[in-house]
């Protein structure tokens, strides 16, 4: 009976602090903004930045769990409640309050930057940034693309949700670059990884439209510097079919 009152003011606590149940914020949030913005057919990059730099949230509320992807590295926070929402306590002192808006997830970092999340369509259980990375796959690439230029032309490439592409000659795996070490290397530049077998390179790519060129990737900097990519000699012109 001795632990009854705190367990109660708890429930009462979580229960209270925002119109929603604390049910309401479980699952996996992704930045359907960002991808609605890159989908438009314009630079992956300048999307990104521009609604980043968290693409998707996992919210587990019995366990009182948070984490967050930013499309190269996770962080693990403890979810509590307080007076008006939520919070997400991180290493280091780092805090992030949180809050349901009619569907959306609303996310305000200390500085006052917010960011908005749509709860995923896909089935749980993908890892950590899984669910954002799928989504993208599927709107910014998905559907066909016909080889207009270079080798294979006249064929029909598709890049899958699962990093799967069919079509393009060599390649059978792709990875958009998202953030992180990738995009640093890019130069503001858009980037992809193709690969066979486990074995592949980077490529930069352009998107106007329905229009995708590939082209290779020209390393401008000394041995003993990080990699900075440009775009070399077209390989490919793809367009939407």
């Amino acid at each position: 009976m001795r632990h009854a009152l705190p367990l109660t003011l708890a429930a009462l606590l979580l229960g209270g602090c925002a119109s929603h149940k604390p049910e309401d914020f479980n699952g996996t949030w992704i930045n359907q903004a960002a991808i609605d913005a890159a989908s438009k057919g314009t630079s992956l990059r300048q999307a990104l930045d521009a609604k980043g730099p968290v693409f998707e949230w996992k919210i587990d509320v019995k366990n009182q769990q948070a984490s967050f992807s930013n499309g190269f590295e996770a962080a693990d926070g403890r979810l509590s409640a307080n007076e008006k929402d939520w919070q997400v306590n991180f290493e280091g002192d780092l805090t992030e309050q949180l809050k349901l808006n009619g569907d959306e997830l609303v996310t305000i970092d200390p500085s006052g930057h917010q960011q908005t999340f749509m709860r995923s369509k896909a089935p749980e259980g993908a890892a950590l940034g899984g669910s954002f990375e799928k989504a993208l796959y599927q709107q910014y690439l998905g559907g066909d693309w016909k080889i207009v230029e270079g080798q294979g032309k006249g064929g029909l490439v598709r890049f899958s949700d699962t990093g799967n592409v069919t079509g393009l000659p060599g390649p059978d795996r792709f990875a958009l670059c998202l953030a992180g070490d990738c995009a640093t290397m890019g130069d503001g530049n858009d980037s992809l990884w193709l690969e066979r077998n486990q074995r592949g390179a980077p490529w930069i790519f352009k998107r106007d439209g329905d229009t995708l060129e590939i082209f290779q990737a020209v390393n401008r900097a000394q041995p003993d510097e990080m990699p900075q990519l440009t775009a070399g000699a077209r390989q490919w012109v793809l367009e939407k079919d």
